[in-house]
């Protein structure tokens, strides 16, 4: 079928839908929902058999969805409606939430349902962003291929949505408001937990910190503080630092709060220290949270590292680049080098934007990750297995690529490109891509700039296995793949081919060669700014709405145009 996606803009559960539909054979264009003059001409351009929205915060105009059948998917169950479907589902500690596939009509989200998927809630409040790009977009996957095979068949019809059915359990919601956020320190820290994740990653929660207005992200439980006998720790005041992050008191006890953004036109989000500033220098260094960690068997072990949406800045880069050293120090056999939530989308572009000189931070970052991936390639002593359990993108996709083994949870997305952002790229990517996939393979994925879905990851030869699961489920397989590893009678084999080979790859070019002729090609980027560096990463971190669909996603809908227009010949 040919198929229009709709979408706000093109994230991570709008790439999955794309990779996953043109796996499936159908042909799939993608245009951004600027406005209804553009989605009206975007359909005509398209003749499409079926639209889809995997993700629209726009109405669809009458003039569309009048003409060509239009399906929404709702983060919700059957009779879910409003805009913070989601917000809602963690602040009210909802058991159970789904998606629903629903046609579009003049009314919001009170469509014929074509159909719809439900699952548990966790039993922790998950972060928003966490819960949208975990089973709400697994769900919506689902959902989206079986519209595409229901529009197929001639017979099926819709569901009307009737509040009397027993699976319609949703109800019309209104979007939430200021005051729905807004963070008192004195409340139970599950209390603040459950406020902040239902708004993390936007717009975060409210709250007043250390004589501030800001918004409030990424925040962990924190130790229930001891204190000294008649000593009442005073709610909202800043107990200790770590990492970044701050120690927070609470009605009952205390919260890590990681990241923060001044409550005002903008500001960036930032990790809390750099916020705070002078406001916590005299905060001292307390133990009980790590972005960083590592964990050993007798002959595996592994680093795992969790950086806020997979942004890795020059400090976290040192830190994780001296895990690395530390780990392939010891004497396992085989490393586990394993990202979080999201795996990693290489340099901290909010930091980088937010430093007095930004192009400078931009050159120390690079230079920092860089050092992240020697340690991975130049591990010798030890297999390196890559665990990407979440997305990753340019240099965290790099990254991954300096293990031996590169395995890929089932659903993920990976972008291994640079261009979007305006630059060459480094991460010493012209060694380990096409040292995976070829150079013409390694030409065409970093020039087209587009997604690749885990499946074609390994079928490029970019990852080397693929397992399904749920996060934790994904890592007791890894895990077990290393411990296997480990104990595999041709060990010494394969740890001396991947000595000779890496010696045999340094007499034919340093590593250091590669290094050398990213770096200027970046500063090229970083300093002269050739390729709009500074304007890509300005639209990132401010959020900035798109003025057109981008290039790359746009050329692709010329050749499914073309197509199209071939088949009606």
């Amino acid at each position: 079928m040919r198929i229009l996606l709709l979408c706000s803009s093109f994230n991570g559960l709008t790439q999955r839908a794309w990779l996953e539909l043109r796996r499936a054979g159908h042909d799939v264009s993608v245009e951004l929902a600027l406005s209804e003059q553009v989605m009206i001409e975007a359909a005509e351009l398209a003749k499409p058999d079926l639209v889809i929205c995997p993700f629209l915060k726009e109405k669809v105009p009458a003039r569309l969805w009048q003409s060509q059948r239009t399906i929404i998917i709702h983060p919700g169950p059957p009779g879910d409606r409003g805009p913070s479907s989601l917000d809602w589902a963690i602040a009210d500690d909802e058991p159970e939430w789904g998606v629903t596939a629903l046609q579009a009509v003049e009314e919001m989200d009170a469509g014929p349902i074509w159909g719809y998927r439900m699952f548990p809630m966790p039993a922790e409040p998950p972060r928003k962003s966490a819960l949208y790009n975990g089973p709400v977009a697994d769900a919506a996957v689902e959902l989206v291929l079986e519209v595409a095979a229901r529009a197929a068949d001639p017979g099926f019809v819709p569901v009307p949505l009737d509040y009397r059915r027993p699976e319609v359990v949703g109800r019309l919601r209104p979007a939430m408001r200021h005051a729905d956020r807004e963070i008192s320190w004195s409340e139970p820290t599950q209390a603040v937990l459950r406020r902040v994740r239902a708004a993390d990653g936007t717009p975060g929660g409210r709250a007043r910190l250390c004589g501030l207005d800001v918004r409030v992200f990424d925040v962990y439980p924190g130790p229930v503080p001891a204190g000294e006998p008649g000593a009442v720790p005073v709610p909202g005041t800043v107990a200790g630092r770590r990492e970044g992050a701050v120690l927070v008191h609470t009605g009952d006890g205390t919260v890590w709060v990681g990241h923060l953004r001044l409550d005002e036109p903008g500001a960036v989000k930032l990790p809390a220290t750099a916020v705070l500033g002078d406001l916590v220098a005299d905060a001292g260094e307390v133990a009980g949270y790590s972005e960083i960690t590592y964990d050993r068997s007798d002959s595996v072990g592994v680093v795992s590292f969790d950086f806020y949406n997979g942004a890795m800045s020059t400090e976290q880069c040192r830190r994780l680049a001296a895990a690395l050293r530390y780990a392939a120090a010891q004497d396992t056999r085989v490393l586990v080098v394993r990202g979080g939530e999201v795996f990693s989308n290489g340099i901290h572009l909010n930091v980088i934007e937010s430093a007095r000189h930004p192009e400078m931070e931009a050159w120390m970052n690079i230079n920092a990750i860089n050092q992240v991936c020697r340690e991975v390639i130049w591990c010798t002593g030890q297999l390196v297995v890559t665990s990407v359990g979440g997305n990753a993108g340019a240099g965290g996709v790099m990254m991954g690529l300096g293990g031996d083994r590169v395995i890929v949870r089932a659903g993920v997305v990976l972008n291994p490109h640079y261009r979007t952002m305006g630059l060459f790229g480094s991460e010493f990517w012209t060694y380990v891509l096409p040292r995976r996939v070829g150079e013409e393979q390694a030409v065409r994925l970093t020039r087209e700039a587009l997604p690749i879905g885990a499946v074609d990851a390994v079928e490029s030869g970019l990852a080397d296995k693929v397992v399904a699961g749920t996060r934790p489920e994904f890592e007791r397989a890894v895990l077990e793949y290393a411990e296997k590893l480990a104990a595999d009678p041709g060990y010494e084999r394969l740890l001396a081919a991947k000595r000779a080979g890496r010696e045999a790859d340094e007499r034919r070019k340093p590593l250091d060669g590669y290094r050398v002729e990213e770096l200027a090609e970046m500063s090229r980027d970083m300093f002269d700014d050739r390729c709009g560096f500074r304007e890509a990463r300005e639209a990132f971190v401010l959020k900035r709405k798109a003025e057109a669909t981008p290039e790359h996603l746009a050329v692709h809908r010329e050749l499914s145009v073309s197509r199209a227009g071939a088949s009606h010949m």
